[in-house]
């Protein structure tokens, strides 16, 4: 092996690690889009059931970075079809998680920006498309959503879920 393919050997195997053990991390690692751990709550809820889905809220991502709407209100329990749209002309993401979830995931976002997400409370699209993420809230409390794209967040597009008490 020469010099460049044993260090690019090294990158690629410290990339799969960082990648698996984050998606350890997030309660993901049976892939697939939390299948099969539907009853798993965390700190912000669990993945919902779409025919549990109680409501649709649509929320648009665009380049001035900014979510519309920012803030949003659910009652404890309920699931919730967010159905996202870009409609700007660069990819934006939408992640749920506490604020602590979304910091760290925003350091891995700036060593890895092109990762790619396949986590149940996650959506990452291209200009112009939508996608949805259905979620249920199981407890009350604020529940953060950011863009964590390189920049994204720190120009402010960052949001929040207000779980209110049933």
């Amino acid at each position: 092996m020469t010099h460049e393919t044993q260090t690019l050997a090294k990158v690629m195997a410290l990339m799969a690690i960082a990648l698996s053990s984050s998606a350890f991390a997030s309660g993901n690692h049976a892939g697939g889009h939390g299948h099969g751990h539907v009853d798993e709550d965390t700190a912000i809820g669990k993945p919902g059931v779409a025919a549990r889905v109680s409501r649709t809220i649509t929320i648009e991502m665009n380049d001035s970075m900014r979510y519309t709407p920012a803030d949003v209100q659910v009652k404890q329990g309920e699931t919730i079809r967010f159905v996202v749209k870009n409609v700007g002309k660069v990819k934006h993401e939408l992640s749920l998680g506490t604020q602590q979830e979304l910091m760290e995931h925003l350091e891995q976002m700036k060593k890895f920006p092109d990762m790619e997400h396949d986590e149940p409370s996650k959506v990452t699209l291209a200009p112009g498309k939508q996608g949805e993420i259905v979620w249920q809230f199981t407890k009350a409390g604020p529940v953060n959503f950011a863009c964590l794209m390189p920049g994204h967040y720190e120009a402010g597009m960052k949001g929040v879920v207000r779980v209110g008490k049933r």
